[in-house]
């Protein structure tokens, strides 16, 4: 039997220790080890419980969410880390990605939001275990967010769009390896469809994604989108 992956909380609000347990621990493949109040005490709580995964806030009584993943980082120990916190200035935004964040949520989130965070996390770790050597097609597949970042680092995004977002639509498509609607996407990623939409629309104009228009007999023809 897979065990599942050890996952550790690291926030002060007591509520939303109990939401985020409640929430991680209904998504196969994960278990909640521990919950962490004090940032200043997570290197020492990752040595003694060994967890796979860190769910880490920003705001922290005694530190903050930056401070400790560099602490993380500093002294190599081998753990993933996902930021869930409402902190939502690109300064921290930026800084968290430069540690190496899996994905970063911004509370208040929805339940589907995280179930696919968790579930790309752990679809990219069977990849990696499961082969010994890694191709070029297959980091392309793991990395979406790093070929996204390259296509569009001369490129400002409209008003109302989020790197992030964009990340989990386009990982959604290639999960799924199917032509999704719009409408479908919401669901998966956890928005609402008028903003699936607009991403989508904007993916297609900057030719990372193509449309397929289907033609019924009644009714409007349905969009549905997938990865060039």
């Amino acid at each position: 039997m897979v065990q599942p992956l050890r996952v550790l909380l690291i926030e002060d609000d007591p509520m939303v220790v109990e939401v985020n347990q409640s929430f991680i621990n209904m998504i196969p493949g994960f278990q909640v080890i521990g919950a962490l109040r004090q940032g200043s005490r997570a290197v020492e709580e990752i040595r003694y419980l060994h967890p796979d995964l860190v769910i880490l806030d920003i705001y922290l009584p005694d530190t903050n969410g930056i401070q400790v993943i560099q602490q993380i980082r500093s002294t190599a120990l081998p753990v993933d880390v996902i930021a869930i916190t409402a902190a939502q200035d690109s300064e921290t935004v930026q800084q968290m990605l430069r540690f190496g964040v899996v994905d970063y949520l911004i509370k208040p989130f929805k339940f589907e939001r995280l179930k696919q965070a968790l579930e790309t996390y752990l679809e990219r770790r069977k990849q990696l275990i499961s082969k010994e050597q890694v191709d070029q097609k297959d980091i392309d597949q793991l990395a979406v967010p790093v070929i996204v970042q390259e296509k569009l680092k001369h490129t400002e995004l409209p008003k109302g769009l989020n790197l992030f977002t964009l990340e989990q639509v386009l990982t959604c498509l290639r999960q799924k390896a199917i032509p999704l609607t719009a409408e479908e996407v919401a669901e998966l990623v956890g928005v609402a469809r008028v903003t699936a939409r607009r991403y989508l629309e904007y993916l297609e104009k900057e030719e990372l994604i193509q449309k397929e228009i289907q033609y019924g007999s009644v009714g409007r023809p349905v969009h549905r989108y997938f990865l060039r």
